[in-house]
């Protein structure tokens, strides 16, 4: 079942770990070592490392990086400066759907890392090549996924749990970007992350990423799987790609409006997301928050007074509010206190729209 996929370099890590190992995005990665609740627990209350080297890293440099990127991506660099990051959108240039969701660590002058979700790295490393035609002044740029793993450090004491280890790391400001050593090898460090807590990833470089893996966990940080991130990610209100962004989704439909920079000058998509703003968006994305222990999923209708108006993009069990919860795109009618309907399997779930992020609550 595994023959084709990337391996992180730190598979035999999780392996020693009796990790269950899923497909994902091209990827082998882990979904969880003991249980989804346990480590997503131990995210929100103390620290937890995740495995993310499947996300990819695209780095972009010379005098014309910073053009290309302005021209391709949404968000506005001129708000930061080297040593910060921006959460950042691709769109398609015919009906602005989100191509990508992007981090970009604005590492140095004219030394950018771009980090696509795992499914999307060579599009959007094509996309920025297609782009980079046009771009004033030098521009290189090169897939370095292989030569890096990522671990994502999060939750209250991610910072303190690894101080000793890596201080410097551990010192960086949220969404701030720095140059650290890891056992000797040159990396990055990130106040960055997906599960609406705080903490750091760490860029390493292959070679020594199992150690750096081992200092984690040997610091008392618990080893989470994806199952619980994306748990994580769902109490926290935040997209994920293939399910709140893609196809047919804009910024706008998805409530990211504020990654829309429509005031720094043309980029890639400008036009028709101009348009949907000036028409109004057809539909939203909105919390529900069921009744029970029992989640929707995705692909679930949303019904007000026994009619469809939506459909659900996400939907899980939240193992802090012991609840249902999910995401759905509805119409903009269909807001914050109204009361929905889902249907389950052809079984009504009693639902009410709320504000998000779902946790803190």
């Amino acid at each position: 079942m595994t023959e084709g996929l990337r391996t992180s370099p730190l598979d035999a890590a999780h392996r020693a770990l009796g990790a269950r190992m899923v497909e994902f995005g091209g990827w082998d990665m882990p979904i969880q070592y003991t249980s989804v609740l346990e480590e997503h627990r131990a995210c929100r209350t103390d620290a937890a490392v995740f495995d993310v080297s499947h996300l990819g890293s695209v780095r972009v440099q010379g005098a014309g990086a910073l053009g290309l990127l302005q021209w391709a991506f949404t968000n506005d660099l001129g708000r930061i400066a080297p040593g910060k990051a921006q959460y950042t959108h691709l769109l398609d240039p015919a009906d602005a759907h989100v191509v990508d969701d992007i981090i970009v660590w604005w590492v140095a002058d004219d030394d950018f890392l771009v980090m696509p979700n795992a499914s999307n790295t060579a599009r959007i490393a094509d996309a920025l090549t297609s782009d980079a035609s046009g771009a004033t002044g030098s521009v290189s740029m090169g897939d370095i996924t292989h030569e890096r793993a990522i671990l994502a450090v999060q939750g209250p004491q991610a910072r303190a749990r690894i101080a000793a280890a890596f201080p410097e790391a551990a010192a960086v400001p949220r969404f701030g970007v720095v140059a650290v050593e890891f056992e000797g090898q040159p990396g990055y460090a990130a106040g960055t992350g997906y599960t609406g807590e705080d903490g750091v990833e760490l860029h390493v470089p292959v070679a020594v990423a199992p150690a750096v893996w081992d200092a984690v966990v040997g610091a008392g940080v618990t080893p989470a799987g994806l199952g619980c991130r994306d748990t994580l990610r769902l109490e926290a209100g935040l997209p994920l790609h293939g399910h709140e962004l893609g196809p047919g989704i804009t910024s706008l439909q998805a409530g990211l409006g504020w990654v829309v920079r429509f005031d720094k000058g043309d980029f890639r998509g400008r036009e028709a997301l101009a348009a949907e703003r000036d028409r109004g968006v057809a539909r939203h994305l909105v919390g529900i928050l069921t009744e029970g222990r029992r989640p929707a999923r995705q692909g679930s209708a949303v019904l007000v007074d026994g009619e469809q108006v939506g459909e659900v993009t996400s939907g899980n069990f939240s193992p802090m509010l012991e609840r249902g919860i999910a995401l759905a795109f509805v119409p903009p009618a269909v807001d914050v206190g109204a009361a929905v309907s889902i249907d389950v399997r052809g079984s009504a779930l009693a639902g009410e729209v709320v504000g998000l992020p779902f946790w803190p609550a």
